[in-house]
């Protein structure tokens, strides 16, 4: 397991755009977002591989979202566009070791979380 933390959250206005980073105390073949909304569960956003940066988003993350890692591989980015209220959440970092990893399940290292609040 590797230790996370989160950062970049905050409150804007919709049509916004944030830039969370997640920083890892070491590398997984793969690291992903999460978000919890009020009342819901938590759900995926977004994962990228260790080998070659294959990414996979979400649906309601496709176009919008963009998911991305430094070079040395030990941080990850969510950069968030066109930000709408439903996009309110907090967001998690999560890591895996193993390289199919997509559900929660999958993913044995947690951040604790950033809050994003979209305003209307």
């Amino acid at each position: 397991q590797v230790q996370l933390v989160e950062s970049g959250g905050g409150l804007v206005q919709a049509g916004d755009s944030l830039r969370l980073s997640c920083v890892s105390s070491g590398r997984a073949c793969v690291m992903g977002w999460f978000r919890r909304a009020p009342g819901k569960e938590r759900e995926f956003v977004a994962r990228i591989s260790d080998i070659g940066q294959a990414t996979f988003y979400a649906a309601f993350a496709k176009g919008r979202f963009t998911i991305s890692k430094d070079n040395a591989k030990t941080s990850v980015f969510l950069q968030m566009n066109s930000l709408n209220s439903e996009d309110t959440a907090v967001y998690y970092c999560a890591a895996a070791g193993w390289c199919g990893a997509i559900r929660h399940s999958d993913f044995t290292s947690w951040g604790q979380g950033t809050q994003v609040t979209v305003s209307s």
